[in-house]
């Protein structure tokens, strides 16, 4: 019934991606809440109340930054920093008839959240998120929220689209007539491991093995690199790039790399694409690809996304264990988020912090 994923997904990487073990919270102790990096990301990002501010985006706040917020103080065992961005998160975001959270707050509009849809991959971070606190601090509330979510995301964004099963970028807006649009940089592996846990169900194996699939056959261009938006058609045909997107490998599309090191589920054919692109495509690791002409950014690579290229070269097997650059010295929260969030793949994934 799923033949993507016989036909695309090894037997190695199929087996790394399920044999994985649940997050106990045995590694928190590996960063700490005086960390250089952490103290850096709250005094510049998280607010008194708990907001988290997307400083390259006019300063508007959005569930994927209230997610890597909590996901992070978790990770630094910093339980008041997590209260403050959880309760603003659900103070702020949370919808009604469900577990899950509009995706954006504008704090200079009278209305906050005109756009009720959600963004799963911030539904998916928060859960995850809200799970590993309640192991690391006894909080059985966290645990309960983390379930609703798990539940609310099987039960609504995973999605049919011709063989495969899919997830959705959001309740709404990526349905269309011949196609269901995607975003790859949204299967965060670990985290779906970790949801499975809570909310037990064989869809989530059969979306983790079908979201493996597509990130094989996603792939265009010059590099044979994954784009930042992709159509899956309903008829089972062949993965396109999804129209209404500009054509491109850039800031969503760089987590698919770093959620598959993160994962030790890395196959060797796109950690080498990547490793082509960054390598070779220019003078200086440009900040993306255009897929349909072969263009690249005329600027360098900053901050995060170089984070992200060291995480996936060294699992790759292309460099040693891999260098940081600082948040610090980050231009904006989105830079300083892929820092952390590879400095805390790097140590699950393959255990240095």
């Amino acid at each position: 019934m799923f033949p993507s994923r016989r036909q695309f997904v090894t037997g190695g990487t199929a087996a790394a991606l399920m044999a994985a073990l649940p997050w106990t919270g045995a590694r928190a102790a590996a960063f700490a809440p005086d960390d250089a990096d952490w103290r850096s990301f709250k005094s510049r990002f998280v607010l008194a109340d708990g907001r988290v501010v997307d400083t390259g985006n006019n300063g508007i706040s959005h569930s994927e930054g209230q997610s890597y917020g909590m996901l992070f103080a978790v990770a630094f065992n910093d339980q008041p920093t997590f209260d403050l961005i959880s309760g603003w998160t659900v103070a702020n975001l949370a919808r009604r008839g469900d577990a899950l959270h509009v995706w954006r707050y504008l704090p200079d509009q009278s209305d906050h959240t005109p756009d009720q849809n959600n963004a799963t991959d911030g539904d998916l971070l928060i859960a995850m998120a809200l799970n590993r606190a309640a192991i690391l601090w006894g909080r059985p509330d966290h645990a309960k929220a983390a379930r609703a979510i798990a539940h609310d995301i099987r039960e609504l964004l995973i999605a049919n689209a011709g063989s495969r099963l899919v997830l959705l970028p959001g309740l709404t807006g990526f349905a269309r007539k011949t196609a269901t649009v995607v975003n790859l940089s949204y299967y965060n592996f670990v985290a779906l491991r970790e949801l499975a846990a809570l909310d037990p169900s064989p869809l989530w194996q059969l979306l983790m093995l079908d979201g493996l699939a597509l990130m094989q056959a996603a792939r265009f261009g010059q590099w044979q690199l994954p784009p930042d938006w992709l159509a899956v058609p309903l008829n089972s045909g062949q993965v396109r790039i999804a129209s209404g997107w500009p054509p491109l490998c850039s800031y969503d599309a760089i987590r698919v790399p770093l959620n598959l090191a993160w994962a030790r589920t890395l196959p060797p054919d796109i950690g080498q694409s990547f490793t082509t692109f960054w390598t070779t495509s220019a003078a200086y690791q440009p900040a993306w690809a255009n897929l349909m002409t072969n263009a690249v950014s005329s600027y360098a690579a900053t901050g995060g996304l170089v984070a992200v290229k060291a995480v996936t070269m060294a699992a790759a097997g292309q460099s040693y264990a891999p260098t940081f650059p600082s948040v610090q010295a980050s231009a904006d929260y989105y830079s300083a988020a892929l820092t952390l969030l590879s400095r805390l793949a790097w140590m699950e994934g393959h255990g240095e912090g």
